[in-house]
């Protein structure tokens, strides 16, 4: 039986892996009392003795970590932003390119992030198909619910004494410094991470990004687009769907307390709109962490989720 130890598992993304775990026959949860939780031995003995370990930590945390594992078969998943970009780490996006087969023969496998996740599968396909070059210039906005903002931010949004001004959606990152950038680029290939807006909204969980385009970027048409995502999201957990049907809306909550993802192409030949929606916490975080752990354990991809 394959033990798994979840480092960090009070936290929304390792709640969210404990509760999808918890049925799972095949695995062994490893656990560590309360008072240990934070035990540097504890802990140490905890990443030693798994076969698979989700870090759901603070950057710096995630990385004293890894220094803690010293069993050469010990496989980590992060699901922090600290290894995204790193050397000798696999990026965990198994419906991208070969990086399925990668993260078969991963120990180190970055996460990807929130944010990250709807831009990458965008874009990086189209990147890779030439129907984008690297060196374009891109926008991208993202509505998400406020679980992403952990524990705090949950609370602030669930207080009956909230501000008033969480009433309506805010956007952030406004410094174009988001910590999911590095990424953006790096794993698209772009020569230059895209101009980001997020927004947070009065919903929990949900998420929707969207990478406008204007006339002359793109070097194909919109249906060489579909025929490219077509091809690349088949499923079970991403998938193209041409004409995604809600009266003239999309929902930035569609997919909460699911795992997969719907890309989507809307707009026209002049400003094609490329949309991917899906769960902060599930396709975005603990849905994909248990993807990858999946992969590596060579079962269904979909086993445990949520679609």
């Amino acid at each position: 039986m394959t033990r798994v130890f979840i480092d960090g598992s009070a936290g929304t993304t390792g709640l969210r892996i404990v509760d999808r775990l918890s049925d799972r026959k095949d695995l062994e949860l490893l656990r560590l009392p309360e008072e240990l939780r934070k035990d540097l031995s504890a802990r140490k003995e905890a990443i030693n003795t798994a076969d698979i370990v989700f870090l759901c930590l603070p950057d710096a945390a995630a990385k004293e970590a890894v220094t803690l594992a010293e069993n050469p078969n010990t496989a980590i998943i992060d699901t922090s932003t600290a290894h995204r970009t790193a050397p000798g780490w696999t990026y965990g996006f198994p419906e991208l390119g070969t990086l399925r087969e990668e993260i078969k023969a991963s120990k180190r496998i970055a996460n990807p992030g929130c944010h990250a996740s709807g831009f990458v599968a965008l874009v990086q396909p189209l990147v890779a198909a030439g129907l984008l070059k690297p060196e374009e210039k891109l926008t991208c906005f993202s509505l998400t619910g406020y679980s992403g903002g952990g524990k705090k931010m949950i609370a602030e949004y669930e207080d009956k004494n909230r501000n008033p001004l969480l009433d309506a959606p805010r956007q952030y990152g406004l410094t174009q410094q988001h910590k999911h950038l590095p990424e953006m680029a790096v794993v698209t290939g772009l020569h230059t991470p895209p101009a980001f807006c997020p927004i947070v909204g009065d919903f929990y969980s949900g998420m929707e990004v969207t990478v406008p385009l204007t006339p002359g970027q793109l070097t194909g048409t919109l249906q060489e687009v579909m025929a490219v995502y077509r091809e690349t999201y088949t499923g079970p957990v991403v998938r193209f769907e041409e004409t995604p049907a809600e009266d003239g809306f999309l929902s930035a909550g569609a997919f909460s307390g699911r795992d997969g993802m719907q890309i989507s192409v809307l707009g026209d030949e002049q400003h094609p709109l490329l949309i991917a929606r899906f769960d902060n916490l599930g396709k975005g975080a603990s849905g994909a962490a248990i993807q990858n752990m999946n992969i590596l354990l060579g079962v269904e991809e979909s086993a445990g989720l949520t679609l």
